[in-house]
Formats: C-alpha cells, sequence, structure tokens
C-alpha cells in the first residue's frame, strides 16, 4: 500500500464516515453545527471535511448515550467534562425517569387493552336513554377530595361505619351517586357530595346530612364502563346527544356507581351511570 492509500485509509470523507457509521449526513452537519462532533479536518480550498478512527469511537459512544435515553444536550454535558461516561448521579437519574415510563407504558397498554375489548364486544358505552329518577331520602357527605381515588377509602372505611352506627338501612333499589360541586371541571381539590339513599330519617351526625333529593323527572343516562379517569369520554357522547338534539342541562350532572371496587377485581368491569337532569 502506497503513503497516499495508507493516509486515506485513516481518514473519511463525510460521506465515507456516514456508512462506516451508520448515520446520515444531516446528522454529521446536525452534529457538527451544535459541536457535538466536529470534523477533524476541513480542506481550506474544497471544504471537504474528513474524519478519523477516534472519531467513529466517539460516534459509537454518542449512539450509545442515545440507546440510554440520554439527549444531546446531556450528551454534550457529558463530554463537556471530559468523559465519555455519564457519572453516577447521571445514571441514577436516567433510571428513575426508565422507572417513570415504564409505569405509564403499562397505564397506556392497560388502556389499549381496555380500548380494544370494548371495540370487539361493542361494550364501550351503552346506548343512550331517558329515564325519570325519584326523589329518595339519602345521608350526605360532602368534602373537598385530591382525587377519585379517595372513594376507595372514604365509603367503605370512613362512611360506612358511620351509617351503620346509627343504624342507617339501604332499602332496594340500592342508589348511591356523587356530584361535583366545582364550578368548573377540577383534576384535584374536587368539592365533591357523595349520596347514598337510606330508608329513613336520622339527627345529621358530624359526617352525614340527611335530607330528600331531588326528583329527576327527566334524565338522560349513559353507561360509562371502566375507569373514573375516563369519565370524559363518556361524558363527551352524552353531550354530543344533547346538542344534536336541542336538549338542554337544568342541573348538575350525577355519577351513580353500580359495579365497582367493592365487587369486581378488575376495574375494566367498573360499571356506572352518568345521569343528567334536562328539560
Amino acid at each position: 500500500m502506497d503513503k497516499k492509500n495508507s493516509i486515506n485509509s485513516f481518514r473519511f470523507k463525510i460521506g465515507e464516515f456516514s456508512k462506516l457509521c451508520r448515520v446520515t449526513v444531516k446528522t454529521l452537519r446536525h452534529y457538527e453545527a451544535i459541536s457535538l462532533l466536529t470534523p477533524n479536518e476541513i480542506d481550506e480550498w474544497t471544504g471537504y471535511r474528513y474524519y478519523n478512527v477516534s472519531q467513529s469511537q466517539k460516534m459509537a459512544t454518542i449512539q450509545h448515550l442515545k440507546r440510554l435515553g440520554f439527549s444531546l444536550e446531556e450528551i454534550s454535558d457529558i463530554f463537556s467534562t471530559g468523559s465519555d461516561r455519564p457519572d453516577i448521579d447521571r445514571i441514577e437519574k436516567k433510571l428513575e425517569e426508565c422507572r417513570d415510563e415504564i409505569e405509564k407504558l403499562k397505564h397506556r397498554a392497560t388502556e389499549l387493552s381496555c380500548l380494544s375489548e370494548q371495540i370487539k364486544s361493542k361494550t364501550n358505552m351503552d346506548k343512550i336513554f331517558i329515564k325519570t329518577i325519584p326523589s329518595r331520602i339519602v345521608a350526605s357527605h360532602r368534602q373537598i377530595i385530591k382525587s377519585y381515588d379517595e372513594l376507595f377509602n372514604l365509603c367503605p372505611n370512613i362512611l360506612g361505619p358511620e351509617m351503620m352506627k346509627i343504624g342507617c338501612t339501604c332499602p332496594e333499589p340500592q342508589y348511591c351517586y356523587t356530584v361535583e360541586h366545582n364550578k368548573e371541571h377540577c383534576d384535584s381539590n374536587i368539592d365533591l357530595e357523595y349520596c347514598e339513599a337510606v330508608g329513613e330519617w336520622h339527627e345529621d351526625t358530624p359526617l352525614l346530612h340527611f335530607y330528600e333529593s331531588a326528583e329527576l323527572k327527566n334524565a338522560v343516562c349513559m353507561n360509562h364502563i371502566g375507569s373514573y379517569e375516563r369519565f370524559g369520554e363518556t361524558f363527551a357522547e352524552l353531550l354530543k346527544y344533547l346538542e344534536e338534539n336541542d336538549i338542554h342541562i337544568t342541573g348538575s350532572p350525577r355519577f351513580c356507581y353500580i359495579d365497582g371496587i367493592w365487587n369486581k377485581e378488575s376495574e375494566d368491569e367498573w360499571l356506572t351511570e352518568i345521569q343528567v337532569p334536562v328539560e
């Protein structure tokens, strides 16, 4: 091998370097623009860019760190320390991000599986129907909650024992529901009233207030199957129906709990009837 070929074998034009490292020329130009990987040599007459073997190793490091989830800015910061490896703190932080992403992906997979099953069985949302909901004596509790998850503790562990203590009965048909009193939707600090129909009046307690709920002569109803986080999907269908039929809402919607954590193992089987008073 002559001297010229020997020299050329250790430096590469940008196209050659692109093929060897399996990255596009556009990517190499971008890395040069952000000073992440600059050519080893630029011919002042032709403008040709040349890369050497050590830069192919640096490119491999960049690709590896990208696969580990590091951004180009983070990789540049790592290189600025004189090292080609992240320190322990950076690795621990990235591991925590991975764990968070795994949980998000698990939740997304569950949602997608649920959606797939609902589409296959066509049970995502039952047809809309209108009915009269009679007045009932209810035991009511109202408080600010951070999320609907608090109901899983509030109802069975706090309100249930309180109702049993004062001798409340829950005659058929059983009826419990919640009403949100916020003027607008809130993801947290929800002003929520929980009501459960009872068979008789009782004196109010620090936790419970007894009154007769209003009769809903016309309530547009729709069954929601699944997590309470997805109430918005069902409600969107209801609102579309109301608009198309020129029906007007006259009061706060009720969320009537038929099946839930108390009798179903999977939240995919939770059944809630959304009841909207209308005229």
